[in-house]
């Protein structure tokens, strides 16, 4: 038993051990060299494509490096684990292939067609349990469950042989990039286990290599508790980038991270939505929410990795095809391309047709309409959606608006509000 006050830090042995039983279970990704993103920045940048294994990400790494170093009456006694996404497929096929029993416990809005994966990897091996609303009740269902039937919970990220797993990747990149050093590394940053076992590879075989963690803006759990200098509990995120947003990271990732990455950074939820958008339209990559964001925030070191040898790794492609209206939705609100109004209609004939002939301009777009009309106004409103083709569109259409008296309100700056629209 380690002392509380011994910080864990995976040894060489440990991890390589943990490739050497991944060995066939875990596809060795490839490192590609991107040649959109090389030239835009003027750099070399690789993608290490975590997105290509057989259940789209990474997380097959940890849960079966931890589930096969089970100790007998464990296997027996069987697994539980909580997820609503990748980490429960990794644990699927993990049971599986080893033939060990697993219960999953999965929120109850959770997709039906996580649901299906999750349980087209297990097969006859594992159990889905649906309970509560978020995943904090599946997660202390689990643990009830664990506690009741001293069954063994697989805890996502915050496990010794979890983070061991998923260092692999990083002995993979090393091997991958003999040739040439790299300078920066890009990991998404979530629980933890990726990043803390990802740079601790590095820091022992290429301690020259600066490794930025980056974590979605509206969950910043790591770079809140490295700022804090203690692991610290967001009392709420925003959950769009589900794959990586989490209220509390690891302990035992924290201190490592702490100690180990060169810098945390921050991206939009928009930027990480028109990152989706570019990997789609330009290079034909479908990626996760997560796993968009190492590549996401290369723009912010736009001037440092000039020339440089840059990797981003691409953790995950779980991407349910539903989202995509909002994920072009907030891609065009980062960009200020999409914009929502008030707009006063005066109870005339012809006003509509004002609104379109003389206040819009020849390429903007109505995307969104609601009018109902009142008998006994003056002015009747609409929230109305547009879609312009350039930023520097919107003053002069405001302006009209104001000239023309159809002007009632801007929406995109009133949270309370512009919450019902997108």
């Amino acid at each position: 038993m380690k002392e509380a006050t011994t910080i864990y830090k995976p040894s060489l042995k440990n991890i390589e051990a943990a490739a050497k039983r991944l060995n066939g279970i875990a596809s060795v990704t490839p490192l590609i060299k991107n040649t959109q993103y090389s030239r835009q920045f003027g750099a070399n940048v690789f993608f290490k494509r975590e997105d290509l294994q057989e259940v789209r990400s990474y997380k097959i790494r940890g849960a079966y490096n931890k589930i096969s170093s089970l100790t007998e009456p464990q296997k027996a006694n069987e697994i539980v684990c909580a997820s609503a996404g990748n980490h429960a497929q990794g644990v699927a096929i993990s049971c599986k292939l080893l033939k060990i029993k697993g219960t999953i416990f999965m929120p109850s809005p959770t997709p039906n067609q996580k649901i299906e994966q999750v349980k087209m990897f297990g097969e006859a091996y594992i159990d889905v349990v649906l309970v509560g609303d978020t995943f904090d009740d599946a997660y202390h269902a689990a643990i009830e469950e664990c506690n009741r039937l001293n069954k063994t919970f697989i805890h996502p990220f915050n496990d010794e042989k979890v983070i061991e797993g998923q260092a692999t990747v990083g002995l993979e990149i090393i091997d991958q990039t003999k040739v040439h050093p790299i300078h920066y590394i890009f990991v998404p940053i979530g629980g933890g286990g990726l990043s803390a076992g990802l740079s601790s590879v590095f820091k022992i075989l290429s301690p020259q290599t600066k490794i930025i963690g980056v974590e979605p803006k509206g969950a910043p759990s790591m770079l809140t508790s490295i700022k804090n200098n203690k692991n610290t509990e967001l009392t709420a995120i925003e959950n769009f980038v589900d794959g990586a947003a989490v209220k509390r990271v690891g302990d035992l990732n924290f201190a490592i991270c702490k100690e180990n990455l060169h810098d945390v950074v921050l991206v939009d939820e928009g930027k990480i939505c028109q990152t989706i958008l570019e990997l789609y339209n330009k290079d034909a990559i479908v990626v996760e929410p997560a796993g968009a964001l190492s590549v996401s925030a290369l723009e912010q070191f736009s001037e440092e990795i000039k020339g440089k040898n840059v990797v981003c790794v691409i953790s995950g492609s779980n991407n349910d095809i539903t989202r995509t209206p909002e994920i072009k939705e907030r891609a065009l609100l980062y960009a200020n391309l999409k914009h929502y109004f008030i707009i006063k209609f005066p109870q005339r004939a012809g006003a509509l047709r004002e609104f379109v002939v003389d206040i819009l301009g020849p390429t903007d777009d109505i995307t969104h309409f609601e009018y109902t009309k009142k008998v006994n106004r003056e002015n009747d409103v609409a929230v109305v959606g547009l879609e312009l083709k350039s930023p520097s569109d919107l003053e002069p259409l405001i302006t009209k608006m104001k000239q023309h008296n159809f002007f009632g309100d801007y929406l995109n700056d009133k949270p309370d509000l512009f919450q019902f629209l997108v």
